[in-house]
């Protein structure tokens, strides 16, 4: 068989219509649309991309970004942008804040993450927020797995019971895809870089994430028939193109969902930041409707 693509471009730009008519609603209601803080530090290439398509999104839906994004030289000091984000922090326009990361090596970017206001990290990556979803009482989601959950979501597969393999188990993706999977209840199993026999466990998952950032590690003919496969790697190859962890032809003749790579999980991560923040601006207007 031959698997069924799960279009993330497609999907994300059918929910940012929802979200933009979401804040046209909001924005008539409170007088002001959600706002979004994006900082970057220093001039990494791939963090200027980045930032530039995340401002893109936003106004592209209604989002406020630009007035409040923040371009630092690489030498700005921590303390500095702690002060930056406790003024943030502050601003009651100010619904969501992103720090871009990777920081400059002197600045430590777990302490950058802390001094976010808990209900303003639309990225997910404060330990309350990632705590919450620990304890089944998820607030802000951390954006590359609540991305993930709404292409499962795409197939129609009930979750409940289904083996699912996550393979790498970073703070960004792999820990908070687990406590994902868990909430929607399927039987989890992470896998990672001391991990014994991994193609022991890819052969009987119904679900496979592959987060570790090592093109073509899983093999296709590794997958179970039938399996959902979410491809989250972005590998750049000498020939410039991009591919996933997941050796996607073979793959794809054995599972019955797979996403490409590009055009997969990126574009909903993007788009969940985005609902991160509608969700954040409601919270804080106390906006339940």
């Amino acid at each position: 068989m031959t698997a069924r693509i799960l279009d993330g471009k497609a999907i994300a730009a059918r929910l940012r219509l929802d979200l933009k008519a979401e804040i046209a609603r909001l924005a008539d209601k409170h007088g002001r649309a959600p706002g979004l803080a994006v900082i970057l530090v220093g001039e990494d290439a791939a963090s200027q991309v980045y930032v530039r398509n995340k401002k893109k999104a936003c106004l592209d839906i209604g989002l406020i970004s630009e007035e409040f994004s923040q371009t630092l030289p690489a030498q700005t000091s921590q303390q500095h942008l702690l002060g930056l984000i406790a003024e943030l922090n502050a601003n009651p326009k100010v619904d969501g804040i992103l720090v871009q990361m990777p920081v400059p090596e002197h600045i430590d970017p777990e302490t950058i993450i802390e001094a976010i206001d808990p209900g303003k990290d639309v990225d997910g990556f404060h330990p309350y927020n990632v705590g919450r979803l620990a304890a089944r009482m998820p607030a802000l989601r951390s954006c590359t797995p609540y991305g993930c959950m709404k292409l499962l979501e795409e197939t129609g597969v009930d979750l409940h019971g289904q083996e699912a393999v996550i393979v790498g188990a970073s703070n960004i993706v792999g820990r908070p895809m687990a406590l994902e999977l868990l909430l929607a209840g399927a039987t989890v199993t992470v896998a990672h870089k001391f991990t014994r026999n991994l193609q022991e466990h890819i052969e009987r998952a119904d679900i496979v994430v592959a987060a570790a950032g090592k093109p073509g590690l899983v093999r296709g003919e590794w997958i179970k028939k039938d399996a959902i496969v979410i491809d989250v790697g972005i590998n750049h190859g000498n020939d410039g193109k991009l591919t996933g962890d997941v050796e996607f032809e073979s793959a794809a003749q054995r599972t019955a969902w797979i996403t490409p790579v590009p055009g997969g999980v990126g574009p909903m991560t993007i788009t969940m930041l985005l609902s991160n923040t509608v969700q954040a601006f409601r919270e804080h207007l106390g906006d339940n409707q």
